[in-house]
């Protein structure tokens, strides 16, 4: 079964990151065939080309642009008819909006994979919202429960995203934390997340500032800031460090593509967002890689993290986050027992094998 994955390709986040991770454990699941089709050419289109992955780049396309969009949606016509795919499947509403109709038009099997929530009001929703799919897939039972907002009577079905385990390497750990000027003693707590506010920098900074009594700890920020905002966001990160009197023990990496080796070369992942997750790509990755997680009990966290990995604690109570992390400093135990638990955890909820296979069922269903 020939499936085209259809995704804008100019960002890389979660959905590209699955998008890789699909195409580079294709032989995990033999019957389904990945392909790819992208606006822009970048970051996820070389990582697909070099796993040997069929790409397939439909144009530049900017919605305040309609010639634009006409023309992607003729090229991928054009790639339908040509290479017949049995399934089409769009990541995000934005993929959705502009190639969904051409899916249609050619009478191919679509499928929408809702990598967030939806509550139908914005205008990218609304427009994705005017072209119905067979199926939504959803990252989460939180992002499920959010479909009938763009598509009532829709039947959905909940799929974790496929999460590929690290590289083992054993000297990884004194070598990057030689580079970063971190001590062998330090405990460090590592954030992997987009430059956003509502990723919960400002909640993290916050609870270590109330631990800035508390030795032998530090803290790696890892994220790209490359819009106007995030820059300024990160300049505003790094004065709440140096007036929290901690600016010497946070570390802002900026953007990486060697994420495995930070992980692991950390010993706690924490993540507070301010708001529900989709899902949450970055704890998986943490588990495998066995740091215990910190995260704040709202959307995919809830279905990530238990007590075998992790602690959730509540968005909305003072000074829960900042004992959290107190509690996993100080006691070795037990970051090492939530440690333990960690790469099984994530085996359990996205190994790629497993969740290729329930991909490929679904799509089979609708053929």
């Amino acid at each position: 079964m020939r499936v085209l994955h259809v995704s804008a390709g100019n960002l890389y986040g979660g959905i590209e990151t699955m998008l890789v991770t699909l195409a580079r454990y294709h032989d995990a699941c033999p019957e389904m065939e990945p392909h790819f089709a992208l606006a822009f050419e970048g970051r996820v289109s070389a990582e697909l080309r070099e796993s040997g992955a069929s790409v397939h780049v439909l144009g530049v396309v900017r919605a305040s642009r309609p010639a634009s969009v006409w023309r992607a949606r003729r090229a991928l016509r054009a790639v339908l008819r040509r290479e017949g795919f049995d399934v089409v499947i769009c990541h995000a509403p934005w993929a959705q909006a502009v190639f969904g109709p051409a899916a249609r038009t050619m009478g191919v099997p679509l499928v929408f994979w809702m990598h967030g929530a939806a509550n139908g009001r914005h205008w990218l929703e609304q427009w994705a919202g005017r072209t119905r799919p067979d199926v939504v897939i959803a990252t989460s039972r939180y992002a499920a429960s959010t479909a009938p907002n763009l598509y009532p009577g829709v039947r959905s079905e909940v799929l974790y995203p496929p999460v590929a385990p690290p590289v083992r390497d054993g000297g990884v750990r004194t070598a990057v934390r030689g580079e970063f000027g971190t001590p062998a003693r330090a405990v460090v707590i590592i954030q992997v997340s987009r430059m956003e506010s509502w990723k919960g920098h400002a909640a993290h900074l916050n609870a270590l500032h109330d631990l800035a009594g508390v030795p032998d700890w530090m803290c790696w920020l890892v994220g790209g800031a490359q819009r106007p905002a995030e820059v300024r966001y990160v300049e505003q990160l790094r004065a709440s460090a140096a007036q929290y009197g901690i600016g010497e023990r946070v570390r802002f990496l900026g953007q990486r593509s060697d994420v495995s080796r930070l992980l692991a070369a950390a010993d706690i992942q924490c993540q507070p967002n301010s708001s529900p997750e989709p899902f949450g790509i970055a704890f998986v990755e943490a588990l495998y890689c066995g740091l215990p997680v910190v995260a704040t009990a709202l959307g995919g966290p809830t279905e990530i993290v238990d007590d075998s990995c992790g602690v959730l604690v509540p968005h909305d109570e003072a000074g829960a986050l900042a004992r959290a992390l107190r509690r996993l400093i100080e006691d070795s135990a037990l970051r090492a027992r939530l440690a333990a638990g960690g790469p099984e955890r994530a085996r359990l909820l996205c190994d790629p094998a497993m969740q290729m296979r329930r991909l490929a069922r679904l799509c089979t269903s609708l053929c």
